[in-house]
């Protein structure tokens, strides 16, 4: 959301409280990192102290800039390093690096209550990612301090999150996890849940399961939506219908970017610049986000597609799993006769850029996406149309709320990550061209946009949402 304008409580000095001290430990993964330091940028024009736990080493690269830049742009924010104890990798053969990650962070919890107990001035709540509130819960609670969760996916995948032990426990020990029907929100399809969760023997299933019982013992959740957006699923989590005795639900999204994310993405990439040249709503966005790549034939019918459509557009390639960290070049990917045959009307890069001043620039007519978290509310700001290909994880989710808000379509039929077909370019590229010419698709993003701006505006529902969170700190 918008950052405020710092606060006063009106009290003379000497009647005012101790400003709240926030530890804020975040986990693993630029989709994790970015909305964690998006939050405390805007949380940090609310007169609180802040401090962030630092896990030594980062994954990426990425990471480390994004540390370093946070540091720098809030120079009263402290910095609490964190350094892991050893993982040994071969426990979990196969095993995708960030859930190592997470793994090794949760292996390496019991060294954090020293870390947070001496932090000064005296913490008063702490703020952790989901994937470690398992672990920092109890010792937040150890510290008697408040704990909240910052959730980095929607309103309706956190009442799955928490409602999903519940429905292993009713269910037949031996069937195989199926549609899930939530309580006041909707039934997820099996074919929509994150792959992972169809074994309940993998590493990944056992954090989300023990990290879903201990979120509803937490003193609340903030999350990265606006009521507008999802309104059933909020006022079935605050209500109570998911889980009775639900913890506080803050909805305080959308977020904006800080203002070194979009100047290190000025000097990376000249995307703007050539969106600069281009018509008003011509141009088609690609980005399959900085987590989750697309095998290198798919690339290929993506390629064929965008040509096929005839339409302008702006694709960031990737294609490897580790932010940031690539190798191959665009040609080496695409070919030379690609690349040579869109020049002029297509520009394909692998370079960083500022995805949220990319859908707010008036040439970009539709957002062609993995439908990750972060990428279905930069779209819902800016009022532009998305064209969701979930690939992993919470996406198909994500797809649902895209398709129930207005945001965009749902290509629920398309493959993603562990489906071997490919989807065709011909098939692609008719989807585009029939988006990019729909007016009614247009008006209902749009009008999305306007409420999103509604929200985080003054007397708005996430700003509103925004001041609970900080009295709530406050009256510790």
């Amino acid at each position: 959301m918008a950052p405020p304008t710092v606060l006063n409580s009106g009290e003379p000095d000497s009647r005012r409280r101790a400003r709240p001290h926030v530890v804020f430990v975040p986990s693993a993964g630029m989709g994790h990192l970015l909305p964690f330091f998006r939050f405390i940028g805007a949380l940090s024009a609310h007169d609180v102290d802040i401090s962030v736990v630092t896990v030594l080493p980062t994954v990426s690269a990425a990471e480390n800039d994004h540390f370093a830049r946070l540091f720098q742009d809030f120079p009263s924010i402290r910095r609490v390093d964190f350094n892991l104890l050893p993982l040994d990798a071969s426990e979990f053969p196969g095993a995708d690096p960030f859930l190592l990650r997470w793994e090794a962070l949760r292996r390496s919890m019991h060294l954090l209550a020293p870390a947070i107990a001496g932090v000064s001035p005296r913490a008063t709540a702490v703020v952790t990612d989901v994937t470690l509130v398992s672990h920092v819960n109890a010792i937040a609670k150890d510290l008697q301090l408040q704990c909240h969760v910052l959730f980095i996916s929607s309103a309706t995948m956190m009442s799955f999150l928490s409602y999903f032990p519940i429905y292993l426990d009713n269910k037949d020990a031996q069937a195989d996890v199926g549609d899930v029907d939530i309580p006041g929100v909707r039934r997820l399809k099996r074919s929509w849940l994150p792959q992972p969760l169809l074994d309940l023997d993998k590493l990944f299933t056992k954090q989300f399961i023990d990290n879903g019982r201990e979120v509803v013992k937490t003193d609340g959740v903030l999350i990265n939506t606006f009521d507008a957006l999802e309104p059933v699923a909020l006022a079935a989590l605050r209500d109570g219908k998911v889980i009775r005795g639900f913890p506080s639900v803050f909805a305080v999204g959308p977020y904006s970017s800080l203002a070194s994310e979009t100047k290190a993405a000025d000097a990376e990439s000249s995307a703007l610049a050539w969106l600069n040249q281009q018509p008003a709503r011509s141009v088609v966005y690609v980005a399959f986000g900085n987590r989750y790549h697309v095998s290198n034939d798919q690339l290929r019918e993506i390629a064929a597609g965008l040509e096929a459509s005839g339409c302008r557009f702006l694709w960031i390639v990737k294609t490897t799993a580790v932010d940031r960290d690539e190798a191959a070049g665009v040609r080496d990917v695409l070919g030379d006769g690609f690349v040579d045959r869109v020049r002029g009307r297509g520009m394909v890069t692998k370079a960083w850029v500022d995805q949220e001043a990319v859908l707010g620039h008036p040439a970009v007519g539709l957002f062609l996406s993995h439908s990750g978290w972060n990428s279905v509310t930069e779209a819902a700001a800016a009022g532009v149309p998305l064209l969701a290909w979930p690939r992993a994880g919470d996406h198909r989710v994500a797809g649902t709320v895209v398709a129930s808000s207005g945001v965009g379509v749902w290509m629920e039929q398309w493959s993603w990550d562990g489906e071997e077909w490919l989807v065709s370019g011909q098939e692609i590229g008719g989807k585009v061209k029939e988006m990019m010419a729909d007016a009614g698709v247009r008006e209902r993003a749009a009008k999305v946009g306007e409420l999103a701006a509604k929200a985080v505006a003054e007397g708005g529902t996430s700003r509103t949402s925004m001041l609970e969170f900080v009295a709530k700190l406050k009256a510790t």
